[in-house]
């Protein structure tokens, strides 16, 4: 289902390349960062598991479509913008190709780096790399679990030449999941509240039963080749809380990695909390510090610039280059 022109217009502002109906693109700032520095700079994914941030592309196949309406995402909404769409479906209209998809998303990646080449710090040879990503990071916006096709387009990627691909799910669709024909390098689902209660006040789920639909996706990771990641982004006084109930959650899926990560207040999310409500990466520690306790796994690494903490059970992480 195609979004409305008021939030085309909104997403336009903010830089991201649309593709289609229902795709975007977006060079984020740690790739634009990485090229800046000549690679000295570089996001959580490089650091924890060799990713090569300059050759990242990030995109979302579900543009203005999400199961949940969460507080601390920086998303636009219907109630933001004042117009209605519906959010929790892409069936009612016609689903763009796979390959159309990446296709586009190449395209609008290369515009997006033009600038890059007038820059005398920018080495040749790497945005040269950058305009050929290896990474592909379904993740940018909306839940891509919404995505029929959304197998299909991970192999595309494939195809085209991608080494990896992350998936990053809200975990409220597990049907859709263990439909995938071909699974991504890494399956990250976001785990953001120890507690049914909390689930509710934090994610705001758009469908009646989201509680029970993670936790089918939880028990689902079990059956994934891939390493598979719960990602808690945290809130103090909202989700920051009860590190004994994510370490259950940990038990329940077998999560071969956790990342306790900080909630920016950024984009829309400024309308919800402020600044001064953000966790600080000493915070983040001194939960992951609490998690680790309470749940075996052991921290593995940190990134403070991104106010994030790699835990699990493996001794070092897999590094995918």
């Amino acid at each position: 289902m195609s979004v409305p022109d008021e939030l085309r217009s909104v997403y336009t502002r903010q830089g991201y390349g649309l593709v289609g109906t229902h795709s975007a693109v977006k060079t984020c700032h740690w790739v634009r960062k990485s090229l800046n520095t000549a690679g000295e700079e570089h996001c959580y994914k490089q650091r924890f598991y060799g990713v090569p941030c300059h050759r990242c592309l990030q995109m979302t196949p579900s543009l203005g479509h999400c199961t949940q309406s969460c507080v601390f995402c920086w998303r636009a909404t219907p109630e933001n913008l004042g117009v209605h769409w519906e959010q929790t479906s892409l069936m009612e209209g016609p689903i763009v190709e796979p390959e159309v998809i990446v296709q586009g998303c190449l395209e609008a990646h290369r515009r997006t780096l033009t600038g890059f080449g007038g820059n005398p710090r920018v080495p040749k040879q790497m945005l040269e790399e950058a305009r050929n990503p290896v990474h592909a990071a379904i993740s940018l916006e909306g839940e891509p679990a919404l995505y029929t096709r959304l197998g299909d387009l991970v192999e595309t990627f494939y195809d085209h030449g991608f080494k990896s691909v992350f998936i990053v799910t809200n975990g409220l669709l597990p049907e859709a999941l263990s439909a995938l024909g071909t699974e991504p390098s890494q399956l990250y689902v976001s785990a953001c509240a120890p507690d049914e209660e909390t689930y509710r006040r934090t994610c705001r789920p758009l469908v009646p039963d989201g509680w029970q639909r993670l936790m089918e996706t939880l028990d689902l990771l079990p059956s994934f080749s891939c390493p598979t990641v719960l990602r808690h982004t945290l809130v103090p006084k909202l989700n920051m809380h009860d590190p004994e109930g994510y370490a259950r959650l940990a038990e329940r899926s077998g999560a071969t990695y956790l990342e306790p990560k900080a909630a920016m207040s950024v984009g829309y999310a400024r309308q919800r909390f402020g600044y001064e409500e953000m966790a600080w990466h000493r915070d983040i520690m001194i939960f992951a510090e609490a998690l680790s306790e309470a749940s075996g796994y052991s921290i593995l690494d940190e990134q403070p610039a991104s106010s994030i903490v790699l835990l699990s059970s493996l001794r070092k992480p897999k590094k995918l280059y």
